[in-house]
């Protein structure tokens, strides 16, 4: 599968697949049981594979994490205890307070709890390199996973990149000249945020960035919050001032690469080669025009 999202993080450690596996297969998913509002645990990577936690190719070690949540609509919950409330002031004659609705709200919710459908939402991981690949650009989600991992495997030395350059400024930087630095080239789509205390936001999209009036936020002090950009005519993303990469579309000289694959598995395993191979130096290319990491 190709990433759509990623957040990368810098590791310091990288575990053995051996180990790997033996620790989130101690960690696997179960379903939410009983009163559960939801579960967590990590499930097989790739579809052909049921019984094994980490998937590999060639030292790149692909994992899972599922989680299932079970879906209690408001409106049902709602109606629900409008008619219990109404059914015992009307046979007991009294009014029902605040804090006994709100009893009777968690009964409802307990007693609805085991028999409600669930959402199955799926977060993966890959440890490539000096990095560890996560397929969101949610800070939280990315952070909920690596605070699984480290409980699975008793620890993991893994940090957000922190470079010498804010990715706000060099963002900015290439908005005011025009171009970018590397292999980095400007697509057309571009955020930018204000100052004081309610900043002014604007945002622009399938627009030319060199055009005057797109500059001219930049000129006026604005700093570039999210940036559209092109690696190298292989893969285009919406890069953020987080260093978290949005709308990844792996543009057709990449996607051409795989396509020699007979099946799901032989399709699979080109895929995180390839995938992996293009992040990881986009990455250090992304990273160099940073600055670097700081210490």
């Amino acid at each position: 599968m190709w990433f759509k999202q990623l957040t990368p993080f810098v590791l310091l450690e990288k575990p053995e697949a051996r180990h790997l596996e033996e620790s989130l297969g101690g960690s696997w998913f179960v379903p939410p049981q009983g009163l559960d509002r939801f579960s967590e645990g990590f499930s097989n990577p790739v579809p052909f594979d049921f019984d094994r936690a980490v998937y590999e190719t060639e030292g790149r070690l692909k994992f899972c994490l599922k989680r299932e949540e079970k879906i209690l609509p408001s409106g049902t919950v709602n109606t629900l205890l409008t008619d219990k409330v109404l059914k015992i002031e009307r046979n007991e004659g009294r009014t029902i307070g605040r804090r006994e609705r709100g009893e009777l709200r968690w009964q409802i919710i307990d007693d609805l709890l085991p028999r409600a459908l669930t959402n199955t939402s799926r977060i993966y991981g890959i440890f490539a390199g000096r990095y560890l690949l996560v397929d969101t650009a949610s800070r939280n989600r990315s952070e909920n996973l690596l605070v699984k991992l480290r409980e699975a495997l008793g620890g993991l030395e893994a940090r957000l990149p922190h470079t010498k350059q804010s990715p706000g400024s060099l963002m900015t930087e290439w908005l005011l000249l025009g171009e970018c630095g590397g292999g980095f080239e400007l697509d057309c789509d571009v955020a930018l945020r204000g100052v004081g205390n309610v900043a002014p936001k604007v945002r622009v999209s399938l627009k030319n960035l060199t055009d005057e009036d797109v500059v001219r936020h930049a000129q006026n002090g604005m700093t570039v919050t999210e940036l559209g950009l092109v690696w190298r005519d292989r893969i285009a993303f919406v890069l953020t001032d987080e260093l978290t990469f949005k709308r990844i579309r792996w543009l057709d000289t990449v996607l051409e690469e795989s396509e020699g694959a007979d099946d799901a598995q032989s399709k699979a395993y080109a895929e995180q080669i390839i995938m992996c191979s293009m992040l990881e130096i986009m990455l250090a290319e992304l990273l160099e025009q940073l600055g670097g990491l700081t210490e």
